[in-house]
């Protein structure tokens, strides 16, 4: 059997009433040139009955079925037998533009530099997503370039997991996935950043990715903020904040103190609050001052940004720039 250049890896738990249109979407792929790794983790609908009907008509679909042990496991079980070059995500609820798979793989072809490509993602059904999330596809669609994406790493989530092809030496290479209590994507995607992966985005919307009560992101407690924030603080501990005792947390509002909050949980205290409102400078939070944002000064410790709108973060990046402070050496914005 012929190596192919692509291999699609899907791990599946009943998704019985959407994975036939998953399926459908792969097989009508321009490029044809792949292997389906589809790793049924223990399904009590008729999900693997529908993957064992798919490898019976196609042998590019391979079906590995175990018990019921979680997806981190499946995921881990499926990336050690991808044997394509290029590994693909995909999720048994979600459907792919016909080229998702030619144009992500043409863009790693002509990019040798490049570890990992996204895509745009269109979330489905339209009528019924939150504010939430549509301010969410966005956010994430806007960052095409790698330094875009390196930037905003600790706000969002950068990839929706099943819009993403990469070279399988740095997935391999960076030990696959882990299971921590927290998304484990987004777990790896800071850890190839780590690791000095660079990443894209295709400017095409090549996902089409559903939105349902049934997934697990809106089920599990892995994926709840307080779990995205944790993994967060975790690689901010062997990274911009490697060392610290102490930081300045610019942002005096609910979402800074929920991140003093679980700063403390790592052994690092808020030394001070830096604020731009007249009413909260010279008061006391929690024991540290609240001092004015010209109290600021390259080179005086790490300042993390914890400031939720968009507009507010560019106004503070404006200031940052023309006071001579570097983003990534002074300061990094998280939520």
């Amino acid at each position: 059997m012929s190596i192919p250049a692509i291999s699609i890896l899907l791990p599946v738990r009943n998704e019985g009433p959407c994975l036939p249109a998953a399926l459908e979407s792969l097989r009508r792929q321009t490029w044809q040139d792949w292997e389906l790794v589809a790793v049924d983790d223990g399904s009590t609908d008729n999900s693997l009955d529908i993957l064992s009907a798919a490898a019976t008509r196609d042998n590019r679909v391979r079906v590995i079925s175990r018990p019921a042990e979680g997806l981190v496991a499946a995921l881990n079980t499926g990336l050690v037998l991808c044997r394509g070059d290029l590994i693909a995500r995909m999720d048994g609820d979600d459907v792919c533009h016909p080229r998702r798979m030619e144009l992500q793989r043409n863009f790693l072809v002509r990019h040798p530099g490049v570890d990992l490509v996204a895509c745009r993602a269109r979330s489905f059904p339209r009528h019924r997503l939150t504010d939430g999330l549509l301010a969410y596809e966005a956010w994430l669609n806007r960052h095409l370039r790698d330094e875009e994406i390196r930037r905003d790493l600790f706000i969002e989530s950068p990839f929706p997991h099943p819009s993403i092809m990469a070279r399988r030496g740095v997935l391999k290479g960076a030990g696959g996935y882990r299971d921590l209590g927290w998304p484990e994507d987004y777990d790896l995607w800071l850890r190839l950043a780590a690791g000095g992966c660079r990443f894209a985005r295709l400017p095409g919307h090549l996902l089409f990715w559903r939105d349902r009560s049934e997934r697990v992101s809106r089920t599990s407690s892995t994926y709840s903020r307080a779990a995205f924030r944790a993994c967060k603080i975790h690689h901010l501990c062997k990274g911009f904040l490697v060392g610290a005792k102490e930081v300045s947390l610019w942002g005096a509002g609910m979402e800074g103190k929920v991140w003093r909050k679980s700063l403390a949980v790592a052994g690092i205290r808020v030394a001070r609050w830096i604020e731009v409102d007249p009413r909260k400078i010279g008061q006391t939070i929690h024991g540290a001052p609240v001092v004015p944002v010209t109290d600021l000064k390259p080179g005086e410790g790490p300042v993390l940004v914890t400031i939720g709108v968009r507009e507010a973060r560019d106004q503070v990046r404006a200031w940052a720039a023309d006071n001579g402070l570097a983003e990534g050496r002074d300061f990094l914005c998280v939520t």
